[in-house]
């Protein structure tokens, strides 16, 4: 039905027709041409370089379609990656692919010289096996103009005007279209890195995600397991057995936790970590106790003491869920880091502007010099005594975006060689979210 009813369109003179632009033409192709060149760059994306060429170029040349395909596999194949049009609906859209040698493409590509195919009609006669060729004809286009984008003398890939009108292109669009294709594909070639980084920040997020919760629930049967072996459950064990079971259980609970970090990190790449604060959280109960239960492995095994200071407040408004998260890893990173059979101390207080929460541990510490790495992501110190300890480096950049997701503010203080002390501070009640 939409075919028929362009077809009347057609008829009836609605679409401008090739002779119509030549006065166009000549009174502002090169404004036109300069304003693309000035300004295509400063597209953010490959659609909106490509809408904004659509939309100023089709005043000075016939364009009711325009399409960009990109060279994938070493040149090997062309996947369609915009397609834009006038008219509705498409059968030749993204996603689309082709082998570049089987293709007409192919021969584009060896020459670097634009092809021109003045009916489509026509060509589909003699090229029966042409699929692009029959879906551009059930959306009624009738030329087309195929011109490779080459940056640097290196392909890139194919820009593609198309026509519902025969004979809309010759030598004169060829000419307009050279005018602005190095500008053109310097640009998309900006903007096709920039998604392929951004897809590939995507995959290994979800890589990320997937292969830390595979990983979460065998290796918690695996702890809980062997502490019940380990404790005599099933049967009495020599020492030399209960050595080795209590070892490898040490090992399962330190990739547990390496898990946990990766799996929140996962969570915070991919924006699933959502803020959902409430206006009432018993603090000590759903968070702090949560997390020296978590932690509380780690310091025995270190044969490490807990003490504590100051009392919770009765109720803070925060994500205990994220909270949990943040004083999980502090008191993790004290366990980690501290001194053996050292001192660990976690103090909390709390009045009407903020709930402040500290760890500090006895320790090697760290340099003043390396305080602004401490929050970052995959950053570890660089200290002698602390690069034997194994760590992810994301734990405490997890405790810093959930601080931040909360308006409030991360620090940490240190005598090298004694101690290090890490504070948190969220104001009450929470700021307003941001519009």
């Amino acid at each position: 039905m939409a075919e028929r009813d362009d077809r009347k369109k057609i008829a009836a003179g609605d679409f401008p027709r090739p002779g119509d632009l030549d006065a166009k033409l000549k009174q502002g192709a090169k404004a036109v041409l300069d304003k693309i060149n000035s300004q295509v760059a400063a597209g953010d994306s490959i659609e909106q370089i490509l809408g904004f060429v659509f939309s100023e170029t089709r005043g000075i040349m016939p364009c009711d379609r325009i399409g960009l395909a990109l060279l994938e596999e070493g040149g090997r194949r062309a996947a369609a990656h915009v397609a834009l049009a006038s008219y509705s609906p498409l059968y030749l859209n993204k996603g689309y692919s082709a082998d570049v040698e089987s293709t007409s493409l192919g021969r584009v590509l060896k020459t670097g010289e634009p092809r021109i195919i003045r009916d489509l009609e026509t060509y589909a006669l003699a090229h029966p096996h042409s699929e692009t060729t029959r879906l551009l004809l059930r959306e009624g286009v009738r030329s087309s103009m195929t011109c490779p984008l080459v940056v640097g003398g290196k392909p890139l890939g194919f820009l593609f005007r198309s026509s519902r009108f025969p004979n809309a292109y010759s030598e004169r669009e060829v000419a307009l279209h050279l005018r602005m294709a190095e500008r053109l594909g310097q640009a998309v070639e900006k903007a096709w890195r920039i998604e392929q980084l951004e897809a590939t920040t995507r995959a290994y997020t979800q890589m990320l995600g997937f292969v830390a919760h595979e990983l979460k629930n065998p290796l918690a049967s695996i702890i809980s397991e062997g502490r019940v072996i380990e404790e005599g459950y099933v049967g009495a064990l020599s020492a030399k057995q209960g050595e080795m079971v209590g070892k490898m259980v040490r090992k399962a609970e330190y990739l547990l936790g390496l898990t946990r970090d990766y799996l929140d990190l996962a969570r915070i790449e991919s924006g699933d970590l959502k803020f959902s604060p409430l206006p009432s959280v018993a603090f000590e109960k759903e968070v702090v106790s949560l997390a020296v239960e978590l932690v509380k492995p780690q310091i025995e095994e270190r044969k490490m003491s807990l003490e504590r200071e100051g009392e919770a407040p009765a109720e803070v408004q925060c994500d205990p869920g994220l909270m949990t998260i943040a004083v999980t890893n502090l008191l993790a990173n004290a366990a980690k880091y501290g001194k053996e059979g050292g001192r660990i101390v976690l103090g909390i207080e709390g009045s009407k502007a903020a709930m402040k929460l500290w760890v500090f541990n006895e320790g090697p510490g760290f340099p003043e010099s390396q305080k602004r790495d401490l929050f970052r992501r995959f950053s570890r110190l660089r200290k002698p005594e602390l690069m034997k300890q194994r760590g992810t480096g994301v734990g405490l950049y997890n405790c810093w975006h959930v601080i931040q997701l909360h308006g409030g503010r991360i620090w940490a203080d240190s005598a090298e060689g004694a101690w290090a002390r890490f504070t948190v501070e969220i104001p009450q009640p929470l700021p307003a979210p941001s519009a």
